[in-house]
C-alpha cells in the first residue's frame, strides 16, 4: 500500500485487534477459572456431606447422596471398588473408575460386621456402640479428611442425560478404620454457557469494533495529513513554475506539520537567496570578464592590422588581470562546492614575512610585527592562507596613504593576523557589505585600479572554511584594520 493513511489505518487496526484478542482470551480464561472454581466448591461441599455420613458409620444403603442430577456421587473403598453411587447414575468418567454398580459390600454399612466368630458378641457390641454414640469424645469415631480435595473434570450420564462435571474427591475414615473416597460432581453447564455467551459476544463485536477503529484512524490521518498534501501541491507548483518566490502554506497549529512547513519555507528562502546570488555572480563575472577580454581583443586586432601600434605592456596587463580574475572565480567555485582545506601546520608569522618579501613593487612599504614567545601556528591550506594575506595587503595598498602595518599575535587559543592602513577607512554601515562578491564602495576603488570586488569575499570565505573569522574595524592609524582570527594549532 502506497498510502500513508491506508498503512496507518491497517497498522492501528492490527494493533487493536491483537490487543482485543489478548484481552478477550484473558477475560475468558479468568471467567472459566472462576466458574470452574465455583463448581469445584459446590462439588467439595456435596462430597464432604456424604463423607460426614460415612464417618458417622451410616450404612451405604441409607446414605443421603443428595440430588443425583446436579451432584452425582460415587463412593469407593481402599481397593477402588464401588460401594455406593447415586440413583440413576449410568456412566461416569474422571473419578478413577468408570464402574457405577456397587459391589457385594454395598448392602452392608461401614459399621456392620459379618464374621461368624463375632456373632456371639454382637449384642454386647451393639450395647457398647449405643453407649459410645452418646459420647462425643469417643476416640473410636470415624473422621473426614481435612486435606484439600482432589479436583478433576469428567462426565456423568444420569437418567440418560450426559453432561460435563467438576468432581471433588474427599476421603472419610470409618470407626472401623476403613478409608473411603467420595467423588461428588457439580455440573459445568453454567460455566460452559457463560463462557460461550461471552465468546460469542466478543466474536460478534470484534469485527464491528475493528471497522470503527479503521474508519476513525483513516479519517483522523486524512485530516492530519491534509496540510502535508497542500505542501506537496505547492512544492510541485513551485517546481513546475520555477518561481522560488512562492511559499508553502503554514498551518496555524504548533505540531510537526507546522514545523515542517516553516522549515520548508526557510529552505525555499535560502534556495531563493542562493539562486539570486548565483545569478548575480554569473552576471557580475560576465561583466568583469567582458572588460579585459574586450580590451585585449581590441589591442590584438590593432596589433594584427598595425603591428607598430601594438600596446604589448597593456595586452600583458589585461592578460594578467584576466588570469587573476579567472583564478579568483575558480577558487570561489571550489569553495562553494564545499572543498575543505588541508590540515597542514602553517606558521602564520613566517607566511606573512614570505608574502611581504615578495611584494617588491608596492608603492607603500609594509611593516611586519610578529609577537615573540607565542605559538602562531594554525592548521589549514598554506596556499589559501597566502591568498588571504595577499588580498588583505592588496586592499591596504590601494587605500593607504603613507603606511601599512601587519601584526601577527597569539590571543588565547587563537592566532590573529591584523592588516592596518592609514587610509579613509570603511564606514560602519558598509563593513559587512564590502565582503559581498563584486561589491565596490563608491569612493573606494575602480576597475582601473585592478579590483574586481572579489578579494575580500574570497578572504572571508577562506577564513570561514578554516574555522575562523575576518572582520574590519578602525585602525589606530585612522584607516581600516582587517583582523583575521584563526584557531591555533594544538
Amino acid at each position: 500500500m502506497r498510502s500513508v493513511r491506508a498503512r496507518t489505518a491497517l497498522g492501528a487496526t492490527l494493533v487493536v485487534a491483537v490487543a482485543l484478542v489478548a484481552a478477550g482470551l484473558a477475560v475468558l480464561l479468568v471467567l472459566r477459572s472462576n466458574l470452574t472454581d465455583r463448581a469445584g466448591l459446590e462439588a467439595e461441599v456435596a462430597a464432604r456431606e456424604v463423607a460426614g455420613q460415612l464417618a458417622l458409620d451410616v450404612p451405604y444403603a441409607r446414605l443421603d447422596l443428595g440430588d443425583e442430577e446436579t451432584h452425582p456421587v460415587q463412593v469407593t473403598d481402599e481397593r477402588g471398588r464401588v460401594v455406593a453411587v447415586s440413583d440413576d447414575l449410568e456412566a461416569i468418567t474422571g473419578t478413577g473408575t468408570a464402574r457405577v454398580t456397587p459391589g457385594p459390600t454395598a448392602s452392608t454399612g461401614p459399621g456392620t460386621q459379618h464374621d461368624d466368630d463375632d456373632d456371639d458378641d454382637k449384642d454386647s457390641d451393639d450395647d457398647k456402640d449405643k453407649d459410645d454414640d452418646t459420647r462425643d469424645d469417643d476416640p473410636g469415631r470415624g473422621e473426614v479428611s481435612s486435606d484439600e480435595p482432589e479436583f478433576s473434570n469428567g462426565t456423568a450420564t444420569v437418567d440418560g442425560d450426559r453432561a460435563d462435571y467438576r468432581f471433588a474427591a474427599v476421603e472419610a475414615t470409618t470407626s472401623a478404620g476403613v478409608t473411603l473416597t467420595v467423588h461428588a460432581g457439580a455440573p459445568l453447564a453454567a460455566e460452559q454457557e457463560a463462557v460461550g455467551s461471552v465468546r460469542g459476544a466478543m466474536l460478534a463485536g470484534l469485527p464491528a469494533l475493528l471497522l470503527v477503529v479503521a474508519a476513525v484512524t483513516w479519517l483522523v490521518t486524512r485530516r492530519a495529513l491534509r496540510p502535508v498534501e497542500g505542501i506537496r501541491r505547492e512544492l510541485a507548483a513551485i517546481t513546475a513554475s520555477q518561481d522560488l518566490g512562492r511559499r508553502v502554506p503554514e498551518p496555524g497549529s504548533r505540531d510537526e506539520i507546522a514545523r515542517l512547513a516553516r522549515t520548508t519555507n526557510e529552505t525555499l528562502s535560502a534556495l531563493e537567496t542562493s539562486v539570486d546570488r548565483q545569478r548575480r555572480f554569473v552576471a557580475d563575472a560576465s561583466h568583469e570578464l567582458r572588460s579585459p577580454i574586450a580590451s585585449l581583443r581590441t589591442q590584438l586586432e590593432v596589433g594584427a592590422a598595425h603591428p607598430e601600434l601594438l600596446d604589448l605592456p597593456g595586452a600583458v596587463a589585461d592578460t594578467v588581470r584576466l588570469q587573476a580574475l579567472a583564478a579568483d572565480l575558480l577558487l570561489l567555485a571550489r569553495l562553494d562546492a564545499g572543498e575543505r582545506p588541508g590540515r597542514a601546520a602553517v606558521d602564520l608569522g613566517a607566511l606573512v614575512r614570505e608574502e611581504v618579501s615578495q611584494r617588491t613593487g608596492d608603492r607603500i612599504p609594509v611593516e611586519v610585527s610578529v609577537a615573540e614567545g607565542g605559538a602562531v601556528e594554525v592548521s589549514g591550506s598554506r596556499g589559501q592562507l597566502a591568498r588571504v594575506t595577499g588580498n588583505l595587503l592588496d586592499n591596504a595598498e590601494r587605500h593607504a596613504e603613507r603606511s601599512v602595518a601587519v601584526t601577527v599575535r597569539a590571543e588565547g587559543k587563537d592566532v590573529c593576523l591584523e592588516v592596518a592602513d592609514d587610509g579613509t577607512g570603511v564606514p560602519p554601515p558598509e563593513r559587512e557589505r564590502i565582503f559581498e562578491r563584486f561589491v565596490r564602495l563608491d569612493d573606494a576603488r575602480t576597475r582601473d585600479d585592478g579590483g574586481a570586488g572579489l578579494g575580500l569575499a574570497l578572504a572571508r570565505d577562506i577564513a570561514s572554511r578554516h574555522g575562523g573569522t575576518l572582520t574590519v574595524g578602525t585602525s589606530p592609524r585612522g584607516g581600516a584594520a582587517f583582523v583575521l582570527r584563526l584557531p591555533g594549532r594544538s
